[in-house]
């Protein structure tokens, strides 16, 4: 729920702590106003904030503020108070108080001070520029194990992961290895924890288990200098939520990732190893590993396209349509993974085509899968399987393609240009 450190809005280019109180006493008066003002207000604010920016970022972000503004200033006990509104401000920038982001605010006003040097040092990482980085560390020894004085409270480090910290700086330059190898050489701490995923996140646990590295090509390259310099795969909670490194890579989309962790050492779980395809250690565990991991093995091994473990731990009476009451069985990790032989296997041993989950029905999460970058013609092979197996293909759906809607055509679908994906309506 917003807002969390990673949601965190950016700094205005000149920020000034006169302006921030004069917002603060306009939400006050909106608030004041009623609900429909403070919608305005957050409306006005992320589009002077955030302009330049694509629309649909905009109204997510105006929404996320006005919803914590309604819950921070309308409570019975405590209703428009100054105070509350300047925390509202202080906490969608990703600090703790409203203390911390005006010390904050003045440190930037003065370029010599650390705080302004790890903001400068921060935007370097993201845009590889080593040189600013190699000066500011010269300048700055000690900025090399300084902490952010936002909520996160990340290293710089940290911010080589692109995970964890401010989205807006959750970006991984060509030459995300040789920042990292830079910062360590100046002396950062490998294994320091940052206060994300309930606490105790390394820039390993980040890095294995974020988007960003992954898309540009560096998450393995990074792993491997943070490896060759003590990092610890089995550090506690390295990637939040209490998860161990296999899983925790294979939870956030990194099955590479997860390969590489475990050709380096890192410890197996059922689910983990469900997840690679590792049948002999799949084998080994499930016979001692109770009912809820072994169905959520079952969701890894059909997620990851692990066609004979799926097999294995069906024959081993897993359930086919176990999940933990969000709907998403073994066949909807199958869906959105396009791995049409698994979800033939699940139909076959009995897999509900018509189970819901938070994205409508199973036909309708491969048609989404299909719309956001899915194999079109797996997709397609996927919604005729459903269907055959008794899906039901909706009346009307939003446009996919040429050859998916033919396909639901057949059916009696048809697509409907004024319909929304689960999550897109426009606001307002």
């Amino acid at each position: 729920m917003f807002p969390n450190p990673q949601d965190a809005l950016p700094l205005p280019a000149h920020p000034s702590i006169e302006q921030y109180r004069k917002l603060a006493k306009d939400l006050i008066t909106a608030c004041k106003a009623g609900p429909p003002a403070i919608a305005k207000w957050a409306d006005r604010w992320m589009a002077s904030l955030l302009a330049g920016s694509d629309r649909k970022h905009i109204d997510r972000a105006a929404t996320q503020v006005e919803a914590f503004a309604q819950r921070t200033l309308t409570r019975e006990e405590r209703h428009c108070v100054l105070a509350d509104a300047q925390f509202v401000l202080a906490r969608s920038h990703g600090f703790p108080s409203w203390t911390a982001f005006v010390a904050h605010l003045e440190a930037q006003q003065h370029a010599g001070t650390e705080a302004a040097a790890f903001e400068r040092a921060a935007d370097a990482i993201v845009r590889g520029d080593e040189a600013t980085l190699r000066q500011l560390l010269r300048e700055h020894p000690q900025l090399v194990r300084a902490r952010s004085a936002r909520e996160h409270r990340a290293t710089l480090l940290h911010y080589v992961s692109a995970n964890g910290v401010e989205n807006y700086r959750q970006k991984s330059p060509p030459n995300a290895a040789r920042i990292t190898e830079l910062l360590i050489e100046a002396g950062a701490a490998v294994d320091a924890e940052a206060d994300v995923y309930g606490g105790g996140c390394t820039a390993l646990g980040l890095v294995a288990t974020s988007t960003p590295p992954r898309q540009a090509g560096v998450q393995i390259p990074v792993i491997q200098v943070l490896l060759d310099h003590g990092a610890e795969i089995e550090h506690p909670n390295l990637a939040g939520n209490g998860a161990d490194a296999l899983y925790a890579c294979l939870a956030n989309g990194c099955p590479e990732a997860a390969q590489y962790l475990v050709e380096r050492g890192a410890r197996f779980g059922l689910v983990g190893a469900a997840g690679i395809g590792r049948l002999d250690i799949v084998q080994q565990l499930v016979a001692t590993a109770d009912a809820s991991r072994r169905d959520m093995a079952l969701r890894y091994a059909a997620g990851y396209g692990q066609l004979e473990v799926t097999r294995f731990l069906l024959e081993r009476g897993v359930p086919v349509d176990a999940h933990s009451g969000d709907g998403e069985t073994a066949l909807f990790y199958a869906i959105l993974g396009d791995h049409v032989e698994v979800v033939r296997l699940l139909l076959a041993r009995g897999a509900n085509p018509n189970i819901r989950t938070q994205w409508g029905d199973l036909v309708g999460a491969a048609m989404w899968r299909a719309a956001h970058g899915g194999n079109a013609d797996r997709c397609a092979e996927i919604m005729e399987s459903l269907i055959a197996a008794g899906g039901n293909a909706p009346e009307r759906h939003p446009p996919v393609s040429e050859k998916i809607d033919a396909l639901l055509r057949r059916y009696g679908s048809v697509a409907d240009s004024s319909r929304y994906w689960w999550g897109e309506e426009p606001r307002g």
